[in-house]
């Protein structure tokens, strides 16, 4: 199964299960990341556009690792090597500079398990995957309501985020 089946794969299930809904309309400052995680789980380059528009606008301390998330999911779908790879890198620069800022966030270190999890072995991003996973595994009750229903149903399809979390 190629990376892009995967992640549409993935993200489809993760979403039916949570029932979310992408709703394509942001206002203010107000950033959701339902919308955020939808885009994720698009195979459509206008939805993670219309996301990466949506991000530039804002000004919130998680702008970078998102950004750089949906720039890293872009890249599998871009037609050209060059194109895929420049996006890939311009994303793994911001994901890894937030997640430098920011070592405790637990979130961004899911970013980086969903990303290193399902990018092709060419690009050799799979360094951090069983430390960010056993981080989310130990912290994963702290999290909010929303963030542990995300990983939870991400984790039935996940390698290394196996269920009971």
């Amino acid at each position: 199964m190629n990376y892009t089946m995967r992640f549409s794969l993935i993200f489809s299930m993760l979403f039916l299960f949570a029932g979310i809904f992408v709703q394509g309309k942001n206002n203010g400052q107000h950033f959701d990341r339902s919308v955020f995680y939808a885009a994720m789980s698009s195979d459509k380059l206008d939805v993670i556009n219309s996301q990466l528009v949506i991000l530039k606008r804002l000004s919130i301390i998680e702008k970078e690792a998102f950004e750089g998330a949906l720039l890293m999911r872009k890249s599998g779908l871009v037609k050209t090597a060059k194109e895929k790879l420049d996006l890939f890198k311009s994303g793994r620069i911001k994901l890894e500079k937030a997640i430098s800022n920011n070592l405790d966030n637990i979130e961004f270190r899911f970013l980086r398990v969903i990303i290193q999890e399902n990018a092709p072995k060419i690009v050799k991003y799979k360094k951090e995957l069983e430390a960010d996973a056993k981080l989310i595994r130990t912290n994963f009750k702290d999290l909010s309501a929303f963030l542990q229903q995300v990983i939870y149903d991400y984790s039935k399809t996940s390698t290394v985020l196996k269920t009971p979390l």
